[in-house]
């Protein structure tokens, strides 16, 4: 008969200690993410200071001119002493309410009205709507109760103000406010009949209707239809716009005495290190906490000298996370290159399988470290950036006996596509048979799926579109 027993046994798991936990974690963050952690503990940390930038290698500065005008993450000094970046002094959109405020201020509004539309203002959604009922929006705030006039009123300042058509509070009101960039009379006037009609949901008989009870032609109303749809029905999507996210290299791949190497990007790697002044200032009170004789006189001086050491301490651990981080990442651009090195000189056909599990060997780093490395992080190559995951690939048997990879037969699907010279457009079988002839031997749809990652229509579409 089976039976229960209790009993105590030890065991060994692998366990991550926070700080291993820490550098794990930023070791997969993306370049511009590290960076921001970086700069927020050296803005926390008063032992760790910015490193003087040096200037980029001449010889990659001479390849890739843009790099040594690369907005760097240290860069935080101009000539003029400052402490702003460049990107700092880049002009800011202003948001919609920081628009219409400062219009509003330009006008020689009472001083209830300018109360008003301010909080109107406020209120607006931000595509410039107006949502919220005008007779709350004083208790919302707790001012005085306004009139509806006064209410009106500041409405009417808030829909005057640009861009045209912020205020209103539905659809038809907003193009209605945008008509009067409209110049001819006749013209804003039909508009305003035909966004009536559509309006109250009227069809193309409707319309047809209105063009004889207005005693203009079709084709006016048509005009007028047309005119409506190049309104802005989200005036306020104008301002507050966010900034366009750039891709800046990790590692930059260039040919040297003839030879493929790759390089970090210096433009990317926060200079950072240790405040010696700081260091050295607490090494004292280090020897002095360490001496039964020169003990701190309190349990608060001992406290403070605790928590220097511990910022010292996380401060050269900062600047090791940094070194250790770029120097894996080169280290496995550098792995990849040697392996994949008929790319750079064939681009996307004379990609090669690899595998995380080869790199992890050359490196000498776990496979897992090898996957946050090559996770959003990039390489500038001849043939343009490139995520470093991108050169891995698993092998696909061809009938002559070699492995392909399948960025490599995406690249010769693409080649093909571009020497069809449009007369009888190539079809997803001719192109799998023109590939066997070369000894790769694919199905149809593999040959459909690289020809739509590839962003390419099909051959009626481009038969149609040569027509």
């Amino acid at each position: 008969m089976p039976s229960l027993r209790l009993g105590a046994r030890q065991t060994q798991t692998p366990h991550l200690s926070p700080r291993l936990q820490k550098a794990v974690q930023l070791l997969q963050m993306p370049t511009a993410e590290f960076i921001q952690s970086v700069m927020g503990a050296m803005n926390e940390n008063p032992f760790l200071e910015e490193d003087e930038a040096p200037a980029p290698p001449a010889q990659l500065a001479a390849e890739w001119p843009g790099l040594s005008a690369a907005p760097s993450a240290r860069a935080s000094h101009d000539a003029g002493g400052d402490g702003l970046s460049v990107l700092d002094r880049e002009p800011a959109t202003p948001t919609l309410h920081e628009h219409l405020h400062a219009q509003l201020r330009l006008l020689r509004l009472p001083d209830r009205q300018f109360l008003l539309s301010s909080l109107i203002v406020e209120e607006l959604t931000d595509d410039g709507y107006l949502n919220t009922p005008l007779a709350s929006i004083c208790a919302d705030y707790g001012v005085e109760p306004a009139d509806g006039d006064e209410l009106h009123a500041a409405l009417r300042t808030v829909q005057s103000l640009e861009p045209a058509g912020v205020g209103a509070r539905d659809l038809q009101e907003c193009l209605r406010l945008q008509l009067p960039a409209v110049s001819c009379p006749l013209q804003r006037a039909l508009c305003d009949a035909v966004l009536q009609k559509a309006a109250e949901g009227s069809g193309p008989q409707a319309m047809r209707q209105l063009a004889a009870r207005l005693d203009v032609p079709a084709h006016a109303v048509r005009d007028a239809l047309e005119r409506l749809r190049h309104l802005d029905p989200h005036p306020g999507w104008r301002y507050g716009a966010q900034p366009v996210p750039y891709i800046v290299p990790d590692v930059i791949a260039h040919k040297a005495r003839g030879q493929w190497t790759v390089s970090l990007n210096e433009a990317v790697v926060p200079r950072v290190r240790v405040n010696r002044q700081y260091q050295q200032l607490l090494q004292p009170r280090q020897d002095a906490a360490g001496s039964a004789d020169e003990a701190p006189a309190d349990d608060g001086a001992r406290a403070a000298s605790r928590d220097l050491t511990a910022q010292l301490a996380e401060a050269r651990w900062t600047v090791r996370n940094v070194q250790q981080r770029f120097s894996t990442v080169l280290d496995v651009a550098k792995a990849i290159l040697k392996r994949q090195p008929h790319f750079l000189e064939y681009g996307p056909i004379g990609m090669r399988p690899l595998s995380l599990k080869e790199i992890a060997e050359d490196v000498g780093a776990h496979v897992s470290t090898i996957s946050r490395v090559t996770n959003n992080k990039y390489m500038q190559t001849p043939f343009g950036l490139f995520e470093l995951k991108y050169f891995f690939s698993r092998a696909m048997a061809t009938p002559a006996g070699r492995d392909s990879s399948p960025t490599a037969i995406r690249g010769l699907v693409q080649e093909i596509l571009a020497a069809d010279d449009g007369t009888r457009p190539l079809s997803d079988v001719d192109i799998a048979r023109q590939l066997e002839r070369q000894g790769i031997r694919i199905a149809r749809r593999t040959v459909t799926k690289y020809r739509q990652q590839l962003r390419i229509p099909p051959a009626e579409q481009r038969a149609a579109a040569r027509l």
